[in-house]
């Protein structure tokens, strides 16, 4: 994300989010609960907003902030998704946009 600002949070976790319900093929009632995680430089606006928009009104979220690791990557916005599915996790698709994929080259799709 290029700066700290609400709109550019809403807009990079709506697309987060989204992704990962198109790759997996899951529906709002397949969540059960969402932690959406924000580097400490990320103030502007809660990332679970984002989800809310995007219908998961009875969904968990909850959000945090990671910890403060000097080489870590500026601005990102994380999630971890619990939800039910009959896929084996080899199947599963793990989201990471917009240079994230860094963060675990050895699981990014």
């Amino acid at each position: 994300m290029d700066a700290d600002e609400r709109e550019l949070v809403l807009e990079a976790t709506a697309e987060l989010v989204a992704e990962v319900v198109r790759r997996n093929e899951l529906s709002t009632d397949d969540v059960i609960s969402v932690l959406f995680t924000a580097t400490q430089d990320l103030t502007a606006e809660f990332p679970a907003l984002a989800a809310r928009r995007l219908g998961f009104a009875d969904v968990p979220l909850m959000c945090a902030t990671e910890i403060a690791v000097p080489h870590a990557l500026p601005r990102v916005v994380r999630l971890m998704a619990h939800v039910e599915t009959d896929r084996p996790r080899s199947e599963v698709q793990h989201v990471y946009l917009r240079g994230a994929q860094a963060l675990r080259l050895d699981i990014a799709q």
